[in-house]
């Protein structure tokens, strides 16, 4: 495996990478951030393999609160236009839907907790995903989807939210759920979302999320797995 530059956009404090640190430094891959809540000086894209587009509780369209959301936008579409592999992740993925020139906005119902997704026939075809289980548990907390971008794959789905996850040219994912979840970020999404704990049809309790918990190896496992297949291209 080759050692890649990987960059990566946060934009909360409490959204990171996760567990797909972990992968990074296992592999030897060096990584550099911009945090958009520091400072939002964007990096090189000649300097950079890989781009990661981490979560926010903003949404796609606040560009007044937070001007930075342009030229990030900006980013990514030269992102892809270079054939860099991009990462979404939930906000990230949103962004990427965006930038392709695809419509943002709420969705029917807010998804907090761990739910079943399920993969479709195009991504048991994938080169991501073959011979991934059909149905797997993850890490939720959005309450914006997207429609699905031209010339890209549908990945996974599930009845609260048809856009789970899709491909654009093999080189960009966007998930809508976290794979990269830990323990500590669970907890400090929990910490930061309480507000949003509010009884509803896809919203789980604090002590519904707590007894998930055990899901978290199976999400970095996908993790793992998405991000080794990816260094194959």
């Amino acid at each position: 495996m080759k050692s890649l530059h990987i960059h990566y956009f946060q934009h909360v404090t409490f959204e990171g990478l996760g567990c797909i640190e972990e992968w990074a430094l296992q592999n030897g891959h060096s990584l550099s951030a911009t945090k958009f809540y520091e400072s939002p000086l964007l990096p090189d894209l000649q300097s950079i393999d890989w781009l990661i587009v981490m979560g926010g509780p903003m949404s796609i369209n606040d560009e007044a609160k937070y001007p930075w959301l342009k030229p990030e936008k900006e980013f990514i579409k030269k992102a892809i236009n270079e054939n860099k592999v991009v990462i979404g992740i939930c906000l990230g993925a949103q962004l990427i839907a965006d930038v392709l020139g695809e419509d943002v906005y709420p969705n029917e119902y807010k998804e907090i907790g761990w739910f079943p997704i399920q993969l479709t026939e195009q991504g048991k075809q994938s080169f991501i995903f073959s011979g991934s289980a059909e149905t797997s548990i993850v890490f939720c907390w959005h309450g914006d989807t997207f429609d699905l971008p031209q010339n890209s794959k549908l990945l996974f789905y599930n009845e609260c939210c048809k856009n789970q996850a899709f491909v654009y040219k093999e080189k960009v994912l966007g998930l809508q759920f976290h794979l990269e979840v830990t323990k500590l970020s669970v907890e400090q999404l929990m910490k930061h979302g309480e507000k949003e704990l509010i009884k509803g049809e896809y919203i789980q309790t604090s002590n519904q999320i707590q007894a998930g918990i055990q899901n978290i190896a199976n999400c970095n496992k996908m993790m793992f797995k998405i991000l080794n297949r990816l260094t194959e291209l």
